[in-house]
């Protein structure tokens, strides 16, 4: 089935550091960035005054999320002065992602097919800025844009790259999303319970399988059940659309849609985390290896898995025992990885397995000198640096590891 591309999304995209004039009117008294000539050449043109519709999305360091709805206009300030050469700019309307951005932020700006505008901004040397960076394949080099035109014969795009587009609200359905169409077909208009979900995913992709490569295998099995999901997502909530939204008086019901919108957006985030620890262990029982999930070990904690279990865990005399290993499952780390360290104090050595693609080295330097391995899939370890991808495990080197290491 096609994955579809970066074009389907984007036409062109530019990237740079902003100066304290780009980014802080109060200091310059204006709300605009210079473009260049390739930027107009490639996707902005040289429309004077073309207001733009335009998204601001704001990704803070532990990747906070802002998005505002707006406009863009792109002019020419030097049009009356005849014997000057061009100067155009984009003007940008005051809102909470512009209010939030400072000199040395990241501008990453992208036009859709549409022309809509994405206005994206990103602290430097942020997990969110060098993700950006590798989903366009731009980095910034100044104060002044570099940029390019996205092509129709870029690579399909993978499970790190819809990742990233997820995280400043893109959702792109897959371009033969109707064949999934009868495989959720006896759900009808029902979300399953997540564990039925997950085990739809690794049924209907026979050919896949953990004992042949559990790296893909555990990116294959997600990247099919978020495909499977987001398809029924959209049945069931465009019914509810249809529908609409009135109380009993028939007056528009606003808390009622509210409520809708964050169960909407709650269950995708529960499910997503929930499903990767369902296609952990079925990974683990095709490889043999003795687990339990959501042991309780000191002070009430409870690692995602315990190896080899938890009588196993009660009977080590002291910290360090070498038969042990827990494993935390995240599908983000965000600032969450700091929570593993506390839990199961007799081992020392904590392993994280995480979906995130390109965390900031600052990050994976932190996790390093507190003792905590992290666990990248293989596909989406292209995200990180190569000192990072030196460090980094695969979830075949957890394996091998844990089955070296099991209590004889």
């Amino acid at each position: 089935m096609r994955r579809g591309q970066l074009r389907d999304c984007f036409v062109g995209v530019g990237v740079k550091r902003l100066s304290a004039v780009d980014a802080e009117p109060r200091r310059s008294n204006q709300h605009e960035v210079g473009t260049t000539r390739d930027m107009r050449r490639q996707f902005l043109g040289e429309i004077q005054h073309q207001r733009f519709r335009a998204i601001y999305v704001w990704l803070g360091k532990d990747h906070d999320r802002l998005i505002s709805e707006g406009t863009a206009t792109h002019y020419d300030a030097r049009e009356q002065k005849v014997n000057r050469a061009a100067e155009w700019r984009l003007y940008y309307s005051s809102n909470p992602v512009t209010e939030a951005m400072r000199e040395g932020d990241t501008l990453f700006l992208a036009m859709t097919n549409d022309q809509s505008l994405y206005f994206i901004v990103a602290p430097t040397d942020s997990t969110s800025e060098r993700q950006l960076s590798w989903l366009f394949d731009l980095h910034p080099s100044g104060r002044s844009f570099v940029s390019r035109e996205v092509a129709h014969d870029e690579q399909e795009l993978d499970f790190a790259a819809r990742f990233i587009l997820d995280e400043i609200g893109i959702e792109l359905e897959e371009p033969d999303a109707d064949k999934l169409d009868a495989m959720i077909e006896p759900f009808g208009m029902t979300f399953p319970k997540t564990v039925d979900f997950s085990d739809l995913a690794r049924r209907t992709l026979p050919a896949v399988r953990a004992e042949d490569d559990p790296d893909m295998a555990l990116v294959e099995w997600l990247r099919h059940e978020e495909a499977l999901f987001r398809r029924l997502e959209r049945r069931i909530v465009a019914a509810r659309l249809d529908q609409g939204f009135r109380d009993d008086s028939g007056a528009t019901d606003v808390n009622g849609f509210i409520s809708f919108s964050l169960s909407v957006h709650n269950r995708r985030k529960s499910r997503m985390g929930h499903s990767l620890e369902l296609h952990l262990e079925a990974v683990f029982r095709a490889h043999e290896i003795a687990y339990v999930r959501g042991a309780i070990t000191e002070n009430n904690q409870k690692p995602d898995f315990l190896f080899p279990n938890e009588e196993a865990y009660r009977a080590a005399p002291e910290a360090g025992h070498t038969c042990l290993t827990m494993l935390g499952a995240k599908s983000s780390c965000k600032d969450r990885w700091r929570q593993v360290l506390a839990e199961a104090a007799k081992i020392p050595r904590k392993h994280l397995l995480t979906l995130e693609p390109g965390i900031s080295e600052r990050q994976t330097s932190q996790m390093a000198n507190l003792d905590l391995q992290l666990v990248v899939p293989h596909s989406i370890q292209k995200t990180y640096t190569n000192g990072q991808r030196a460090w980094l495990w695969n979830v075949n080197d957890f394996i091998q590891d844990v089955r070296a290491r099991a209590c004889k």
